[in-house]
């Protein structure tokens, strides 16, 4: 084997036990997921994805009238300016973003 490094972390342990489960599911070693994380932030020249917070839809009962109003203002303003899509179009955006 070539000379290797080791890398120590501290982490949750529910955390550790949930994404070694699904690594095992993938035949996939922690050690090796780590080292795919490290070649993929050199080859990227960053993180492998876009650190932010979840976007997620805003309950429409937890708006004030405002906000609603400009919230639907939003996408009236999005289709006058030619932003449609097909439900096709949609779907993918919804399952990609928020898994439904």
């Amino acid at each position: 084997m070539a000379n290797t490094a080791a890398v120590s972390v501290q982490i949750d342990p529910e955390l550790k036990k949930n994404a070694e489960s699904i690594l095992s599911q993938l035949g996939i070693t922690p050690s090796s997921a780590i080292q795919m994380l490290y070649s993929q932030v050199i080859l990227s020249g960053g993180l492998p994805f876009q650190p932010c917070l979840p976007c997620r839809p805003t309950a429409v009962g937890g708006m004030t009238r405002e906000q609603l109003n400009a919230e639907l203002q939003k996408g009236i303003d999005s289709v006058q300016n030619g932003a449609v899509y097909t439900q096709e179009e949609m779907d993918a955006v919804f399952s990609r973003e928020f898994g439904v």
